[in-house]
């Protein structure tokens, strides 16, 4: 092999760091924050999970242990800048001086975009951290607040992650935002936290899990470490999502699926692709669920992308126990997966149609998810991609 040839080898890991699993472990969350030096936290969490006794016996719990804690929700399902902005205004504000990161995908993702901020010089702005080269050695890693990461969906995997996934309202684009600091010091996986999700948001945020890891299974970047996490977290989701969507009290399917959206997250350092270049600017022009665009979008990309992926595929088919291992019996089960927890088969029945096509193209192909895609699609091609998945041509 020349030396050209062996420069793919040449790359940078990163991963994750404390993680507490099993049932009850929320109720060490306390515990947790007085071990990273936190005294006055702000719990970050959605609207919906606010209100919910859940909230209200975890913020009892960290005040009767003496810390000074308080709770901001003002967050959308998809996280804007305003919401990071009233966030990071909350916590200089009550002079906080860490954050507990609580809920689903857009607490979590708001939240490290919070704590990632809250202590930044005034004149840096969020949107400059985008994750395009090294943008983010404009921010100062040291002042990162600290973050314990408590996720109650199995799906984004945002407790492991680097990256918050943000709206930008005033250009209509969704945006990475990255720093290697981002990543939670902590994460507690509690399994009792995810009983109560209703059977729809336990499909979509499992298939999201999903497509993180099909995604850097697919990747061509060389990193070995990822490929086996993500190989085995589609397996744990093959055996546990449709168990837990079938039985939400199901303690051992939540927790299996708890880890298998975290294995997603951590695998997704090989690089993402199709799926996701196309479910950012989706969720940003139609405010879709990003998890259900995943899932719709997920076969018509492996399609698109048959070609470069047969290998990878034949290898996972026979890890699935597939019958005949490659890329038609993939997608073949993935479609049965879709259907069998209730997912859609187009974008259309999600309420999007093709009037902004040569947009969404243009938009896919300008994420950066699609720089790690195992073909470069050109802007027509997303776009060709895009109108097969409303029309449900695969």
């Amino acid at each position: 092999m020349s030396q050209d040839d062996m420069s793919r080898f040449t790359t940078g890991w990163n991963y994750p760091a404390q993680i507490l699993t099993g049932v009850g472990r929320a109720g060490e969350l306390s515990a947790a924050c007085r071990a990273l030096g936190m005294r006055a936290p702000l719990l970050i969490t959605d609207p919906g999970l606010a209100g919910l006794p859940m909230v209200h016996d975890l913020v009892d719990a960290c005040a009767e242990d003496g810390l000074r804690i308080s709770v901001f929700s003002d967050i959308k399902g998809n996280p804007t800048g305003n919401n990071v902005a009233a966030g990071v205004t909350a916590f200089r504000e009550g002079r906080h001086d860490g954050v507990i990161a609580f809920g689903g995908g857009s607490g979590l993702d708001a939240a490290k975009a919070v704590a990632l901020m809250a202590r930044q010089r005034d004149d840096l702005s969020l949107w400059a951290l985008e994750d395009v080269g090294d943008n983010w050695k404009q921010a100062d890693g040291e002042a990162v607040a600290p973050v314990v990461a408590v996720p109650t969906t199995a799906g984004t995997g945002s407790e492991v992650g680097r990256a918050s996934v943000i709206t930008d309202e005033t250009a209509h684009v969704k945006r990475i935002i990255f720093h290697p600091a981002m990543v939670p010091a902590t994460v507690i996986l509690d399994p009792a936290l995810t009983t109560g999700l209703p059977q729809a948001i336990t499909a979509a945020t499992g298939m999201d899990a999903l497509s993180h890891c099909m995604e850097a299974w697919c990747s061509p970047n060389y990193h070995p470490m990822a490929e086996g996490i993500a190989v085995e977290g589609m397996r744990r989701i093959r055996d546990y999502l449709p168990q837990a969507f079938l039985d939400g009290g199901n303690l051992e399917a939540r927790m299996n699926m708890l880890v298998a959206s975290m294995m997603g997250a951590t695998a997704f350092q090989r690089g993402l692709g199709g799926m996701h270049a196309l479910a950012h600017p989706l969720g940003a022009l139609y405010d879709a669920h990003h998890g259900t665009l995943n899932a719709v979008l997920m076969p018509y990309v492996l399609r698109a992308n048959e070609r470069a992926i047969g290998e990878p595929m034949v290898r996972l088919g026979r890890y699935l126990d597939l019958r005949q291992p490659g890329t038609g019996a993939v997608i073949d089960w993935v479609l049965d997966l879709r259907e069998r927890l209730g997912i859609p088969h187009t974008l259309a029945a999600l309420d999007i149609d093709t009037a902004q096509a040569d947009r969404v193209g243009e938009m896919a192909v300008a994420d950066p998810s699609s720089g790690s895609n195992p073909l470069a699609f050109t802007a027509g091609q997303y776009r060709d991609i895009f109108v097969q998945a409303v029309e449900g041509r695969l």
